[in-house]
């Protein structure tokens, strides 16, 4: 077996995967205000905070799409090692991981109307999480949060969509912040 393969996970599993989910609550609970994940070194292009959110929240019960630049053979082997998620079609995913541009988000389910939790969460790996290009409003904000979004007309439209339709991580680097679907998104 490959070593990177082995490498990279949590030095201290339960103390980092604490502290990893902390920070995963907190983006989610707070969009668009960034916070630092760390622990995890997978193997590259993966940023070590989708790393962290992978060994976090997937396991073997978590069907996860790659998305073609990250599908790469060193990242198939470290998933399977460490998290044991299944590899999908999109169309069956809870997690899908890619760059913003290869996440064919027509093909993700947006949950039911009976069950709008049965939907994907993203993770979307960006270049940074700077400079703001769009203000958010809605829970978990008391006025409003700038952030950076990859785009901004499908968020609006994800919204359109409330209860059901996708969430978001965005990471880049060890940072990490997120977009549930109940956020209100406007161009800045």
């Amino acid at each position: 077996m490959d070593p990177q393969t082995l490498s990279g996970g949590f030095a201290d599993p339960a103390r980092d995967a604490a502290h990893a989910f902390r920070a995963c609550l907190q983006a989610m609970a707070r969009p668009g205000r960034v916070q630092r994940i760390t622990g995890a070194l997978p193997p590259a292009p993966l940023s070590p905070a989708a790393g962290a959110l992978l060994l976090t929240l997937v396991d073997d019960t978590t069907p996860l799409f790659l998305a073609p630049g990250l599908d790469t053979q060193a990242l198939r082997g470290w998933i399977a090692f460490h998290c044991a998620a299944p590899i999908s079609a999109p169309e069956e995913a809870v997690f899908a991981l890619g760059v913003w541009a290869d996440l064919p988000l027509d093909r993700f389910r947006p949950g039911t109307p009976d069950y709008p939790d049965r939907s994907v969460t993203l993770i979307v790996e960006m270049a940074a999480l700077t400079p703001p290009n769009a203000r958010l409003r809605g829970p978990g904000i008391a006025t409003h949060q700038d952030a950076a979004l990859p785009a901004i007309a499908p968020f609006i439209a994800n919204r359109t969509r409330y209860p059901l339709g996708f969430d978001c991580y965005f990471c880049a680097g060890a940072d990490l912040s997120a977009l549930p679907r109940s956020t209100r998104v406007e161009a800045l």
